[in-house]
């Protein structure tokens, strides 16, 4: 609670203010002169990591506070922090283990904080977006015009009128940098149903590769570019190689047996079914790095367009153009 008192004491902070998930219960919500607030310094900033708990209250308030406000993993539940934990540490703690997962979502803002300091030369990144929902499909990581921030210590202190939210992702332990990569396609066939489709991301570069990042996107339709974003652990260094899986669905089989009652009516519908194949077609892969701001175009390896189907891996290589 202590950044909230410093603002109710009515601008003591000085220079600079750093709020670490400062408290909401009693805060969320009240006038500025109550709580941490842009008017309380120079410069405040604040981290926000566990804006949502039981009944909807928070234990960390989850609304703007300063000039710059960064939401690691949305804000809400932090990775190494997840239900998994609770169950796990059940039978040495008991109830208590709950408490603990509470106080390591809570806290993580100021682990951040400290891996800030012991890791200064790889600094994590946020960049400013309107919303969490919009951050996850990749369309924020831009630095123009004071759109990114390093996360702790050496925050750059930029006073603006504009939203300043930022978000990013974190790894479930020190040292939390990740690295973010926005990925485009458009799909250029129909498929026969608009549920989710699950993908594996496979990204290689001069330094390594990372594999299997999953992707969720939402009601394909024919036609269509989509953007989402895919974030690793791993350093790969410059980008060279793509590689997209497209997972395991039994939705297909499950469409056309709606469809049909009788064999000569299943024949019939191979026959004259033109989606049957139910495979996507994608000409290029276009993708763009956060923390280096690269945009690379990949094209499908030996073929102007490649066609995915449930299950099978395709790859992209640079286009030579």
């Amino acid at each position: 609670m202590g950044a909230n008192v410093a603002g109710e004491r009515g601008g003591e902070c000085g220079g600079e203010c750093g709020g670490l998930d400062p408290a909401g219960p009693e805060f969320e919500g009240v006038e500025a002169q109550y709580r941490l607030s842009p008017d309380d310094a120079v410069f405040v900033d604040a981290l926000h990591t566990f804006t949502r708990g039981s009944l909807g209250r928070s234990i960390g308030i989850k609304q703007p506070v300063g000039h710059v406000d960064i939401y690691p993993n949305g804000g809400s539940f932090q990775p190494g922090c997840s239900l998994g934990r609770v169950l796990g540490n059940m039978r040495s703690q008991g109830v208590y283990a709950v408490a603990d997962v509470i106080k390591c979502q809570h806290e993580r803002a100021i682990h951040l904080f400290i891996d800030s300091l012991l890791n200064e030369n790889y600094p994590s990144v946020a960049y400013r977006c309107s919303n969490q929902e919009t951050f996850e499909k990749g369309v924020c990581l831009s630095c123009r015009k004071n759109r990114c921030n390093t996360l702790g210590y050496n925050v750059r202190k930029i006073r603006s009128k504009r939203n300043g939210r930022m978000y990013l992702k974190t790894a479930a332990d020190m040292p939390f940098r990740v690295y973010h990569y926005q990925l485009k396609m458009h799909f250029f066939r129909n498929i026969n149903q608009t549920e989710t489709a699950n993908f594996l991301v496979s990204l290689s570069g001069t330094l390594n590769e990372s594999k299997g990042l999953p992707v969720r996107v939402a009601d394909i339709l024919p036609n269509r570019t989509y953007s989402f974003l895919v974030h690793t652990e791993i350093d790969i260094g410059e980008l060279l190689m793509v590689k997209l899986k497209w997972g395991e669905s039994s939705s297909l089989w499950s469409s056309i047996m709606g469809k049909v009652t009788n064999p000569w009516t299943m024949w019939r519908f191979w026959e004259t079914n033109e989606e049957a194949t139910n495979d996507l077609e994608i000409r290029k892969v276009r993708v763009k790095a956060g923390e280096t701001q690269k945009r690379i175009v990949f094209c499908a390896k030996n073929s102007a367009s490649v066609k995915v189907q449930s299950g099978q891996e395709v790859t992209f290589v640079k286009c030579h153009n």
